[in-house]
């Protein structure tokens, strides 16, 4: 242990003394004695410290004399611990154990490799972009402990300025004074229609044609954006359709939808994993992609934020659907 413990603390032994019963005891004299102890040699402790043997005599003395007990018995046939060495020895042993420990784990949070994020979501499918994010930053840092909340942009602000999150990725741009927002990846918005709906057998709808649908839509998620965007485009052109607000998830809203009850819309990605027995048809005339971005404060310096905000940059310039159409 005495070795290996002067290798992976990369202290310098020579100075760093530790305040132990108003003493200043050399932390090279703790991991000496390791050393002694392990070799029952101070020649042999020596040798693998790469220091002299009258140096490791010289330090155990002292460290005897400070601390009032005989930690080795010396004799012609060698060194052996004392009753007291042993319980001092295995005590140091432990200390310098957790001194390790807390170096290591330092050092693993300092870089964003230990630890734990807070993520706020607007939805998750199997196969989506930010499902493919966090997969592989989960691979590229085990050690990090993701915690997933799924809610509303606006309640996901709140709890990001509150510290509750660390980051939010929720559809739409977002410029809010007081957060930092990076627009992460965009898609094309489609509509879900029943199969047996006379435009299901379209390759593609206008916004005009939706005019005297209804629309269903989710009270959680990115259901209050998909409400905005619906009355936008309708906004001088003809009344806005009707609009029915649920309070479920993505598949009991799909399953509304495949039963007849209205249409509603999805971004491309999310219709990849859909069984249900749902259409899908791009919008001919919308006029821009949806933008999905990350929204995060300003103050929050975690190295492992950090580290997922750069590699959800370096994916969305891989994702072949980031460019607007």
């Amino acid at each position: 242990m005495a070795v290996e413990a002067m290798r992976r603390l990369k202290i310098s032994v020579q100075n760093e003394p530790l305040r132990l019963l108003h003493r200043r005891i050399p932390m090279a004299a703790l991991i000496q004695a390791l050393a002694v102890a392990e070799y029952l040699s101070f020649h042999r402790a020596a040798l693998a410290l790469g220091t002299s043997q009258s140096s490791v005599s010289t330090r155990i003395k002292a460290l005897e004399a400070d601390l009032g007990i005989i930690l080795f018995d010396r004799n012609t046939r060698g060194v052996r611990l004392t009753k007291a060495g042993r319980c001092f020895v295995g005590q140091v042993d432990d200390a310098l154990g957790i001194l390790d420990h807390a170096i290591k784990t330092a050092g693993m949070q300092a870089r964003g490799e230990d630890g734990e994020l807070r993520i706020g979501i607007h939805a998750l499918t199997a196969g989506c972009f930010l499902h493919r994010l966090l997969e592989r930053f989960h691979d590229n840092h085990p050690g990090v402990r993701l915690h997933i909340t799924e809610s509303t942009a606006h309640h996901a602000q709140f709890m990001v300025r509150e510290g509750r999150l660390d980051v939010a990725f929720m559809a739409c741009t977002h410029e809010i004074p007081d957060l930092n927002s990076r627009v992460i990846w965009r898609d094309r918005l489609m509509v879900a229609l029943p199969p047996m709906h006379p435009l299901a057998a379209q390759i593609d709808v206008e916004w005009r044609q939706l005019a005297q649908e209804t629309f269903l839509v989710r009270q959680g998620g990115s259901g209050p954006q998909v409400h905005g965007l619906i009355v936008a485009r309708s906004a001088g052109k003809w009344p806005v359709p009707s609009i029915q607000r649920f309070d479920v998830g993505g598949s009991a809203l799909l399953s509304m939808i495949a039963a007849g009850h209205g249409i509603s819309l999805f971004v491309e990605e999310m219709t990849t994993a859909v069984v249900a027995n749902v259409a899908f048809l791009p919008i001919r005339d919308e006029p821009e992609t949806v933008a999905f971005s990350a929204v995060w404060a300003p103050r929050n310096r975690d190295p492992a934020l950090v580290n997922l905000l750069t590699l959800a940059s370096k994916a969305s310039r891989a994702y072949p659907k980031s460019d607007s159409r």
